[in-house]
């Protein structure tokens, strides 16, 4: 008798991104079903319509070009998505059949019929969850996991354009919120002498500090193939946009010098409109 072991592929040092369903697909029609004839009738229909391939969603762009970092590194794939949903499995045949017609690499998941994601963050090691649904990001937030709401978009996603750029804020986002919380309760005067006083102390981290981290891992990767490969097109491009200005910016880059990390842009604004 042959006995065979199968040991779990670890993801414990991958950068992990977890999404939601309805993030990733559009399931505006679905959700109109489930709505007026009930819950009965929503899963006869994703039965019916289970090789009916879904539209992209408003996640759907990112999510490809997360998982294009894998084609720059196959012998390490240090990228993964797992699929978080609320939906039940019936729901998931479909959504891993629209999976594979787009050619999205995308093994694991869980379908929790209702129930909500945010508990699971922890267990799949999720650097952030991504979901349309604002109460499903206050969860995760409020038990103090990563987590964003993902916006409609009226951007256009060419699929010849495999580059990825994600642009973080820093206080509260990157780093915690300490210097956030005495300028709201203070003002932008308080808020710069506190900075001042501890212009050589490094921030502790914040809600994305992982996700960043590792991504800044990826860029001096990506910074060495360059060296090394003339023709070498980079993928990922970061930035960080803040409110801060000088003199309260120093102690951002004191905070990124001391994590070992930087990103490709810094934009001290000093209150001027992000967008």
């Amino acid at each position: 008798m042959i006995q065979i072991t199968i040991v779990p592929y670890s993801i414990e040092k991958k950068l992990v991104v977890a999404v939601a369903s309805s993030a990733l697909f559009d399931l505006t029609e679905s959700d109109q079903i489930f709505r007026e004839r009930g819950e009965d009738a929503y899963r006869e229909f994703q039965r019916k319509n289970k090789d009916v391939q879904l539209p992209r969603g408003i996640a759907f762009p990112f999510i490809r070009r997360f998982l294009n970092i894998n084609n720059a590194y196959p012998d390490k794939l240090p990228v993964e998505v797992i699929l978080l949903s609320k939906n039940d499995p019936e729901t998931g045949l479909r959504v891993f059949s629209s999976i594979a017609h787009y050619g999205l690499d995308i093994t694991r998941a869980a379908f929790l019929t209702g129930k909500s994601p945010h508990e699971y963050i922890p267990a799949f090691n999720v650097s952030v969850f991504l979901s349309a649904n604002e109460n499903d990001v206050f969860d995760a937030v409020a038990a103090g996991h990563p987590a964003g709401t993902v916006l409609p978009s009226s951007a256009s996603d060419a699929d010849d354009d495999n580059a990825l750029r994600v642009a973080f804020d820093f206080d509260g986002v990157i780093a915690d919120d300490e210097a956030e919380v005495v300028y709201k309760t203070g003002n932008l005067d308080t808020f710069q002498k506190h900075e001042l006083r501890r212009v050589h102390v490094p921030h502790r981290p914040g809600p994305l500090a992982d996700l960043f981290r590792k991504l800044s891992f990826f860029q001096k990767l990506e910074r060495k193939r360059e060296l090394g490969t003339p023709n070498y097109k980079r993928i990922l491009r970061t930035a960080i946009v803040t409110a801060r200005n000088a003199p309260a910016h120093e102690r951002v880059v004191t905070t990124l010098r001391d994590w070992g990390v930087a990103a490709d842009e810094t934009f001290f604004l000093g209150g001027i409109e992000k967008a």
